[in-house]
């Protein structure tokens, strides 16, 4: 049985298209083991459960204070020791990674040992991790095309690879918003979430009555953030359930009439192989601004609407909304628009590589 680990830092960015990998190569007979840190575990319950899962010792210089930072590089070295030990006596046929730092010891020891290797960059500007291997690898597998890449990397566009529970879903018949309940669905994301929901709540109490009425919110808010939130909604007599993580994001998202957004890659994926208008906030502390990147796709085919975070206040989310929700043809081409920047297919052809790198190894 060929062997396959993959290497996937602690954020939904990088654990879902690690888990569609996943899923993709058990239904093709490889065994699957995932190398990941504390938070990256936290998404494993959704993962089968044939997949082995382990924690790598690994740390950033980025956060923490001093003394993170010296005790930083010591925790990257045992990492890498102990996976370059651990393929040493179970090599496994391709190390695959998705970027964040708890993938460098399990990059680090098969760069050491040239074990055939290569990396998954979600977005459209790479990450620290995926930007120090990226001419270290075979390729650089990029989920938005182009993606800007180091003199001497190999870059193939994949596009970005989608859950089980998302490609059951693809292009799921859209209703286009009426005169009867529509959904509004709201994701943050981990790192962006709270001027969603400091700003979204009062944009939908400031829609036209009855617009509003009709209204129902799924709203993914930060626990701190949550009773603020539900508090505000129920004072305002809006119907929305707020929760800090939704295990059935593809449900809602066929569900609904638009998506509010941040612009992280597995969001704008989903988005477009579902196919559903959005409203697009790019997260304006990523890094390279590659939120704004992920987004350009879908804003230039009509399929979101982009507003800068600089730009995010109640009147002109209030606005767009109700451009979106009071024009049902629009909103249907806005669907169709979406589904057309979709890559359904990109589990497939991430597949084929992690496929075609095994059997050069062996031939």
């Amino acid at each position: 049985m060929p062997y396959i680990l993959i290497a996937a830092g602690g954020t939904g960015g990088h654990m879902f298209p690690a888990q569609a990998l996943a899923e993709a190569m058990l239904h093709k007979n490889w065994r699957v083991r995932l190398s990941t840190d504390p938070r990256g575990a936290r998404y494993t319950g959704a993962f089968p459960e044939a997949v082995e899962v382990a924690q790598a010792s690994s740390a950033t210089f980025a956060r923490g204070g001093l003394a993170a930072k010296v005790l930083a590089g010591p925790k990257i070295a045992a990492g890498v020791t102990g996976m370059a030990a651990q393929m040493m006596r179970d090599k496994p046929d391709v190390v695959v990674g998705f970027g964040g730092y708890p993938s460098i010891p399990a990059l680090g020891a098969a760069t050491l040992l040239k074990i055939p290797r290569m990396i998954h960059e979600q977005n459209g500007v790479l990450g620290r991790v995926n930007q120090l291997f990226a001419t270290r690898v075979a390729q650089v597998a990029c989920g938005v095309w182009p993606t800007d890449l180091p003199d001497g990397a190999t870059g193939i566009h994949t596009g970005n690879p989608v859950r089980t529970a998302v490609s059951e879903r693809a292009a799921a018949p859209f209703i286009p918003p009426g005169d009867y309940p529509m959904s509004v669905l709201v994701m943050g994301g981990s790192q962006g979430a709270r001027i969603l929901s400091d700003v979204v709540p009062g944009a939908i109490a400031a829609l036209p009555e009855t617009l509003r009425d009709h209204i129902r919110v799924s709203h993914q808010a930060r626990d701190e953030d949550g009773e603020r939130v539900k508090t505000f909604y129920a004072e305002h007599g809006i119907r929305a359930d707020v929760q800090p993580f939704f295990d059935d994001v593809p449900r809602r998202m066929s569900d609904a009439q638009l998506v509010i957004s941040r612009s992280g890659a597995s969001s704008v994926a989903d988005i477009s192989v579902i196919g559903r208008p959005s409203i697009l906030i790019p997260f304006a502390a990523a890094a390279g601004d590659h939120q704004t990147a992920n987004a350009r796709g879908l804003v230039q085919a009509g399929g979101a609407i982009m507003i800068p975070e600089n730009a995010l206040d109640v009147s002109s989310l209030t606005q767009q909304m109700t451009t979106v929700l009071t024009n049902p043809q629009a909103a249907q081409q806005m669907a169709h628009a979406a589904l057309s920047v979709g890559a359904p297919d990109a589990t497939a052809r991430l597949m084929a590589l992690v496929e075609q790198l095994a059997q050069k190894e062996t031939s």
